[in-house]
């Protein structure tokens, strides 16, 4: 590696409503965490296919956040249910295609929940740091 420490890369789903609204917050009040998310906002966590999360894996992403509303505070009356369960089963799934299950996590957060949200990205970055870099990862990507 070079002599530099590893930082892994997260690629965050987040849906517009309650995910990217806490990340926008934890932006604008210069509330502090790790540089290494790149976020994709979309409209509903609902909307999240596991071939998503499995693509971004396959090519080198140390962890993927998936990120909605609260469970009860969809947007979208049960997106964020739908998700709560392909996570579930993606999860099962991921030691058959060679990647640690840890290596995605799903969270909930409301639009006021800036602190929570970079809070939650310093602990996941921390989690990816002792499972190492992903196995798929080939030269910089990010």
């Amino acid at each position: 590696m070079s002599g530099k420490e590893f930082e892994p890369y997260i690629l965050g789903f987040l849906c517009s409503w309650g995910s990217y609204a806490a990340a926008d917050l934890a932006g604008s009040t210069q509330t502090q965490y790790p540089p290494n998310l790149r976020i994709i906002r979309i409209p509903c966590s609902g909307r999240v296919d596991p071939t998503f999360v499995l693509n971004a894996l396959k090519s080198g992403v140390d962890g993927v956040l998936v990120a909605g509303c609260h469970l009860g505070e969809c947007h979208f009356i049960n997106g964020n249910y739908r998700t709560e369960r392909r996570v579930a089963l993606l999860k099962k799934m991921l030691t058959e295609f060679g990647f640690e299950s840890r290596r995605v996590r799903l969270e909930w957060f409301s639009g006021s929940e800036g602190e929570k949200f970079a809070q939650v990205v310093k602990g996941f970055m921390k989690e990816l740091k002792k499972i190492g870099p992903n196995p798929a990862k080939v030269g910089n990507i990010l």
